[in-house]
């Protein structure tokens, strides 16, 4: 059977597949799985790991670092579960491959907290009573950590908006935002 990408001109098929993924055909390669060994720095912490290149973030850290705290809610970018911070900045973990956080820092939920202190934003989650199943938790609070670092917690409905990525399947939300009001030090409206 013909590969439907050997129709495609050499230069529209190279720009559509990222340098990791690309195999010569000439050459007789397969485009089959491929692994990579490389250090990916988590949590302030290098470590060397060895994945397939087509691996999605999400997935190197649950599956080959143990680190479960980023949950695979939707697997589709939707529900924000599985966000994480790429050099301070929230990212979807689901829709990042491993090799794109190759020389940046992942800071997971694991990596907030100072041993048996929480990060602040984890203990107005806690005051806040912000969750109830806990399963969007880890996403939320790293999303309302980056609202606050990045100055987005001004009101309310800024507070809303810069969280509307991370869905919250019991309806946490008013507590959420008076988490996220705390941690950044606002008074209660």
């Amino acid at each position: 059977m013909r590969d439907p990408d050997d129709a495609l001109p050499g230069s529209l098929r190279a720009s559509l597949w990222p340098p990791c993924l690309r195999a010569s055909t000439r050459s007789g390669r397969s485009r089959g799985p491929s692994r990579r060994a490389a250090p990916i720095r988590v949590n302030g912490v290098e470590r060397a790991v060895d994945w397939d290149v087509r691996a999605t973030l999400l997935d190197v850290l649950r599956e080959r670092l143990g680190l479960t705290g980023t949950k695979k809610g939707c697997d589709r970018g939707e529900c924000g579960a599985c966000t994480v911070h790429l050099d301070g900045r929230p990212a979807l973990a689901c829709l990042t491959l491993a090799v794109l956080a190759e020389g940046r820092e992942v800071t997971t939920i694991e990596g907030l907290a100072r041993g048996d202190r929480l990060h602040p934003m984890q203990q107005a989650f806690v005051d806040h009573d912000a969750l109830q199943c806990g399963y969007c938790t880890p996403g939320q609070v790293l999303s309302a950590v980056a609202c606050v670092a990045q100055g987005q917690a001004s009101s309310d409905d800024a507070i809303r908006e810069f969280m509307s990525g991370n869905l919250c399947r019991c309806g946490a939300y008013p507590q959420i935002v008076a988490a996220v009001r705390a941690a950044a030090g606002r008074a209660e409206p």
